[in-house]
């Protein structure tokens, strides 16, 4: 089905007359509770609170203050996990250079023999 466009929706509701509540587009269903709830009683949700005072705290204090609890969420590795990521990271380093090493003095040859002709 095509959306209405906004002179096709106020067409319709003038069509429906004095129809009471006409100009008020109508009330969406509450959703079943997704809860393992079988009781089949819809959700409510609680409305959110409009403070009429502006924020206490700066952004940048909201941004810390949101900071410290994302840290808390965090995971940390234990002493034997940061020890064995170490020697991995230190192990693939020295096989990296080991690599790079070898192909320089490979290509170091076959510069100067083949291409420099020394």
């Amino acid at each position: 089905m095509a959306r209405q466009t906004r002179a096709q929706r106020a067409a319709r509701r003038e069509a429906r007359g004095g129809e009471e509540g006409a100009a008020a587009p109508p009330r969406q269903p509450d959703r079943p509770v997704a809860n393992g709830d079988d009781s089949g009683r819809p959700e409510r949700r609680p409305e959110p609170r409009q403070s009429s005072q502006p924020h206490a705290h700066p952004r940048r204090f909201n941004f810390i203050r949101e900071s410290w609890g994302e840290l808390q969420k965090v995971e940390w590795p234990t002493q034997p996990q940061l020890i064995q990521g170490t020697v991995v990271v230190l192990v693939a380093c020295v096989i990296v250079g080991f690599y790079l090493w070898g192909a320089d003095q490979v290509f170091q040859r076959l510069v100067q023999n083949v291409f420099l002709g020394q």
